[in-house]
C-alpha cells in the first residue's frame, strides 16, 4: 500500500510562554503544500525499514515511522511490514516532513490492516509521535495552539496564489530556534489576522523564530529579502527554518537563487 505525505509550511508563529513541561506554548498556522514524500508498506516475515532520496540521519528504531508501527502494534494484532520511504521533503527545513511521514503512516496502517480507526483515534496517536503530527491526520489549514497539537479550522485557501519555497544550504535545529526565542504574549492571535488580506499579512504576521536565526544564518534573511524583491506579496520562515516561502500573484523567475539554493514552484 502507498501514500504520499505532503509538507505543511506555517503562517506566522509566535511563541507565547514556557510551559511548566518544559515545551513552548505557541500559535500558528499550518497549511498544506504540494511536496511530497513517498511511504509504501507491504507486509513482511518482520519489521523493516528502507529510505531512498534524501538521507534519513539517526537510527532506524527512532524514526517516526517505526515508532508509529509500535504504537499502533500496542493496541492492535497488526502483522509486520517492510517499509520503504522515499524522501524528497527536505529536512530540517520546518516544514515538517518527518510528522508528516508518520501522521501518514498510521493511516496507511489503519486502511491496509482494515482497523477503521476514526479522526480523533488517529489523531491521538500522532499527537505520542510529535507536536504538529496529528495536523497531518485531515492535512487541512488549521489555527494551531498549545503545544502546536491543538486545532481551530481556518477558512484559509490560498490556490489563487502562486507559492514558491525555497530551501537554503542551512540546517537548523528545533533547539537552537527555540534557544534564541523570548515568549511573550500577543496582542491580536492570527487566528483573527490571517483573515486579514494577503497583501496586508507583512505588516501584521511574524515569526518569531526569525530574528534569532537570521543572527546565526545570515544566507536566510537573504532569501527572504530576494523573495520580497522578486515581488512576493508575503515571505516568511516556515516553522523553525531553515526554509523560507513566498507568495506571489505570479510565478516568479528565481533562477538567480538556484544556484545556491533548492527551489519548488508552485507548491
Amino acid at each position: 500500500m502507498l501514500n504520499f505525505p505532503n509538507a505543511k509550511i506555517n503562517i506566522g508563529l509566535n511563541i507565547t510562554e514556557r510551559r511548566a513541561d518544559g515545551y513552548h506554548n505557541l500559535e500558528t498556522v499550518f497549511y498544506p503544500v504540494n511536496i511530497k514524500d513517498a511511504l509504501e508498506a507491504i507486509t513482511a516475515p518482520q519489521l523493516n525499514f528502507q529510505s531512498s532520496g534524501i538521507s534519513i540521519p539517526g537510527r532506524v528504531e527512532d524514526n517516526l515511522c517505526v515508532k508509529g508501527y509500535h504504537l499502533l502494534r500496542q493496541d492492535y494484532d497488526i502483522s509486520p511490514v517492510s517499509i520503504h520511504l522515499h524522501k524528497h521533503i527536505p529536512i530540517g527545513a520546518g516544514l515538517g516532513g518527518g510528522s508528516a511521514d508518520a501522521a501518514f503512516f498510521i493511516k496507511l496502517l489503519s486502511d491496509m490492516f482494515g482497523l477503521n480507526l476514526s479522526i480523533d483515534q488517529m489523531e491521538n496517536y500522532a499527537r505520542q509521535l510529535g507536536a504538529d503530527c496529528a495536523f497531518f491526520i485531515q492535512n487541512k489549514p488549521v489555527f494551531a495552539y498549545g503545544k502546536g497539537d491543538e486545532f481551530k479550522p481556518v477558512s484559509l485557501d490560498l490556490s489563487a496564489y502562486k507559492i514558491v519555497l525555497v530551501m537554503p544550504p542551512a540546517h537548523v535545529s528545533t533547539g537552537e530556534a527555540y534557544r534564541g526565542v523570548k515568549p511573550k504574549p500577543v496582542n491580536q492571535s492570527l487566528q483573527e489576522l490571517v483573515a486579514l488580506p494577503v497583501t496586508e499579512w507583512k505588516h501584521h504576521i511574524k515569526n518569531d523564530f526569525e530574528e534569532s536565526v537570521f543572527k546565526n544564518h545570515p544566507a536566510i534573511r537573504g532569501v527572504k529579502a530576494a523573495l520580497y524583491n522578486a515581488g512576493a506579496l508575503y515571505a516568511s520562515m516556515s516553522g523553525s527554518g531553515a526554509s523560507v516561502f513566498g507568495i506571489f500573484e505570479e510565478l516568479p523567475d528565481l533562477s538567480h537563487l538556484e544556484r545556491e539554493n533548492e527551489v519548488f514552484y508552485d507548491v
